[in-house]
């Protein structure tokens, strides 16, 4: 399975309150072929353990001392390094590029009850933005702000150049109800493009370990094993039984969340029926809009692999706002 986040705030707020120093290093801007994106995050404590990388090994050395002398003197700094084609080739890249690097000290530049917030809301899966004005020194977490940064996943500056937001969301999850043979598939896919999968089914012979090797298997009915994995915004929910009896229940939980897709298996005779099912079950056309059935992008898909990747070419267009 994917790793359900790195550990790295966690780690310099562990570090902080062991009472070893701890400072916080982020890319915060980049040129050329910068070895880490923007949002890269380095820990670093006291006495020169870090966690995470912020250029895979090109800088970390100068940013050690810059954060140790920074710890000391309880101020932030913005380090600019330019990686050369030699140190580039030596991490993997065909050039080198530029990359700009956030300082904050634990504590002092960045509250310790700051990052206890984003530490927190990240074990709630809750998406969270980070946002700095270099130049006031304000800082603040907002839940609610800056939606389309989160929806890309995307740290960076705002238009004025002083005000940095990173965005700390949750690992994506899938969650696909019928371990038939699109969704083997359909879940490797899926890992290979950074979701952690699961796969219910309440039927032994097919959510078997043969079949889904390294992947969450739930034997349960699925209303249950849904409620026990929790529905968020950064959840996919796929129903491939076309079985009304164990979709729907899985269905009708995924109407009621947050979930930012929902797509289910079936031709547009069975998904009309669908909808009047889920109609009769108390559910408004814009809830019921919000499957996409039949499920993935219409690109001739016939077999289960083409299907799995149609159904997933829709999950990343509804997650980065491109789906129609």
């Amino acid at each position: 399975m994917t790793q359900p986040f790195d550990s790295i705030p966690e780690t310099a707020l562990a570090w902080h309150r062991e009472g070893r120093g701890a400072v916080l290093a982020t890319v915060v801007e980049t040129w050329g072929s910068a070895p880490r994106r923007v949002g890269a995050q380095l820990a670093i404590s006291g006495d020169g353990q870090i966690e995470g990388s912020v250029s895979g090994g090109c800088v970390e050395g100068a940013v050690i001392i810059e954060a140790q002398e920074a710890l000391e003197l309880g101020e932030h700094r913005l380090l600019t390094f330019g990686v050369s084609d030699g140190d580039a080739f030596a991490v993997g890249l065909a050039c080198g590029g530029t990359i700009r690097v956030l300082v904050e000290p634990v504590g002092t530049v960045l509250s310790e009850a700051m990052l206890a917030d984003l530490v927190a809301a990240r074990a709630a899966r809750t998406p969270v933005a980070y946002e700095v004005n270099l130049e006031t020194g304000t800082r603040r977490l907002l839940r609610d702000g800056y939606p389309d940064r989160m929806r890309m996943d995307r740290s960076g500056f705002e238009e004025d150049g002083q005000t940095f937001v990173a965005i700390h969301n949750p690992p994506l999850r899938l969650i696909v109800v019928g371990a038939v043979h699109i969704a083997q598939a359909l879940v490797p896919m899926a890992r290979i493009a950074g979701y952690d999968p699961a796969v219910i089914d309440p039927r032994d012979t097919f959510a078997s370990r043969a079949r889904f090797p390294e992947t969450r298997i739930l034997h349960d009915w699925p209303d249950e094993a849904v409620a026990e994995l929790g529905l968020d915004s950064r959840t996919a929910l796929v129903l491939l039984t076309h079985d009304p009896k164990l979709d729907d229940p899985a269905l009708e939980a995924g109407l009621r969340a947050n979930c930012f897709y929902i797509g289910a298996l079936g031709s547009t005779r069975t998904h009309a029926k669908r909808v009047d099912r889920m109609r009769a079950a108390g559910f408004a056309d814009v809830q019921i809009a919000r499957i996409h059935g039949p499920v993935g992008l219409d690109i001739g898909a016939a077999s289960p692999a083409e299907i799995a990747v149609s159904i997933l070419a829709e999950m990343t267009a509804v997650l980065r706002g491109r789906a129609q």
